[in-house]
């Protein structure tokens, strides 16, 4: 079943790719995918549906680079990432009861301050610090709640996992960004299997990107990996800027 016409899948792919590129950095690939889906004519729902298919072929991407490059043990993450996959399955089923729209209103707030604080806060960089919280604790808390978010609404989602491993876990700016990865997959995942039952997302269309985003992952997290703090940081404060932004303007 063609869902789009041939230029616009192209366009979406495009899209896709430097959506990739840019979450398995710093997350916020959705900043460009979902307005993109939406001005080539999906309604929302469907748009945020089909991001879901496609951002979590990226982020499986990224998380295979990573663990690849020695930065992650991801059997070391497979309960957390359980707990933000039904975390997350949880968030999109409730997300027509919950008042996200007062949620969405705070959101360029916490961006804001995640973007300043990974801009000015004096010795980020890849070298890990003090842990201020147990990793059982971690998993169990922070986790899932950032994953039932990414269900509940989605933007930042990223972002927020990674601040959490920075500023709570004590990881370096590195070691943060890969471990995002797999449990932004998991509840990209959740928040798929969830809308499934409650939109259509375009199956096929979103197949598609989703090879374009495997690339632009794989390309980002290699750069990442070459590069550490020196590019992740600029990249998340200008994508967490740019999502708060967007965010502020739909508002108004």
């Amino acid at each position: 079943m063609i869902e789009v016409s041939f230029q616009i899948l192209v366009i979406l792919m495009i899209a896709a790719f430097f959506a990739g590129f840019v979450d398995s950095i710093a997350g916020g690939g959705g900043l460009i995918t979902v307005p993109v889906l939406i001005l080539t004519g999906a309604n929302p729902v469907t748009a945020l549906a089909t991001n879901k298919l496609q951002g979590s072929f990226g982020a499986a991407a990224a998380a295979v680079s990573y663990a690849r490059g020695g930065h992650v043990d991801p059997r070391k993450q497979l309960w957390p990432a359980l707990g933000a996959f039904l975390a997350a399955v949880a968030g999109a089923l409730l997300a027509s009861h919950l008042p996200t729209q007062v949620i969405r209103m705070g959101l360029p707030v916490l961006l804001i301050a995640i973007a300043l604080f990974f801009a000015f806060k004096p010795g980020l960089n890849d070298i890990d610090r003090v842990q201020r919280i147990a990793p059982a604790v971690f998993g169990v808390t922070l986790v899932p709640l950032v994953g039932f978010y990414d269900g509940l609404v989605g933007p930042g989602a990223g972002a927020f996992y990674m601040l959490g491993f920075v500023a709570l876990a004590g990881f370096g700016v590195l070691k943060a960004t890969a471990h995002t990865k797999l449990l932004n997959f998991a509840s990209n995942i959740g928040g798929l299997l969830a809308f499934a039952f409650v939109a259509k997302p375009m199956w096929i269309t979103g197949l598609c990107m989703g090879a374009a985003q495997m690339a632009g992952a794989t390309l980002g997290s290699r750069l990442a990996m070459r590069i550490g703090s020196a590019v992740i940081k600029p990249v998340l404060v200008v994508a967490s800027t740019a999502l708060a932004l967007k965010l502020i303007w739909d508002m108004v």
